[in-house]
């Protein structure tokens, strides 16, 4: 009957209760190892578990969860939303979605913006884990960084122009030599000369 069959939701509730407070504590070392790889050493994450009142069900459970992040040494944890930048944000659901990739199958993930504030090695290390969750799933990244872009199997080159007094948007699919030389633009900038195009060469693998 109905009351039998809430009994048994809330006790599935439960034991679904259970079993996230027994992963948060290493979600949340996990993630943080993988910030401090990202170049946020000091960044926090911290996953707030708190069970609703008696009685009370969603189609979660009977738990409210809620994440608290922090980028900066010193600083407490807040809703993700109220502290987080665009780069931190990318950087912080690239850590998540690493560990998340593991277990399930996405389909898709984009990153805008997530070189913000890192370079050198760190990018490198920023490009290779999205390059890692390529093996499993599309993701699609929109970066000014060398060493992120040269993770890419697929390039596309966005720009603007103007036609009859209005500003077009377009974009193009890149070509083998194209993609080195629009590296080599990265590293170097309009004119990229032979050092250059031999480290795009060298980043892309070519």
């Amino acid at each position: 009957d109905k009351d039998q069959l809430y009994k048994q939701l809330q006790e599935l509730a439960a034991q679904l209760s259970h079993k996230r407070k027994q992963v948060i504590p290493e979600l949340e070392t996990q993630v943080q190892q993988t910030l401090t790889e990202v170049g946020m050493p000091h960044a926090v994450l911290k996953v707030e578990n708190e069970l609703l009142k008696a009685d009370h069900l969603t189609e979660m459970g009977c738990d409210q969860i809620q994440f608290l992040f922090s980028a900066n040494k010193g600083q407490l944890p807040a809703p993700m939303h109220k502290v987080a930048s665009g780069g931190e944000l990318s950087r912080l659901m690239l850590s998540i979605k690493s560990l998340i990739a593991r277990h399930i199958a996405l389909p898709t993930i984009i990153f805008d913006e997530i070189d913000t504030g890192i370079s050198g090695e760190v990018a490198l290390k920023v490009g290779y884990i999205m390059q890692q969750l390529g093996h499993n799933m599309q993701v699609l990244a929109i970066t000014h960084l060398p060493q992120i872009a040269s993770k890419g199997k697929s390039h596309y080159y966005i720009y603007k122009d103007e036609q009859n007094e209005h500003t077009r948007t377009h974009i193009k699919q890149l070509d083998e030599p194209t993609r080195v030389v629009e590296i080599a633009k990265m590293l170097s900038g309009a004119n990229p000369g032979e050092y250059a195009m031999q480290n795009a060469k060298e980043l892309l693998a070519v």
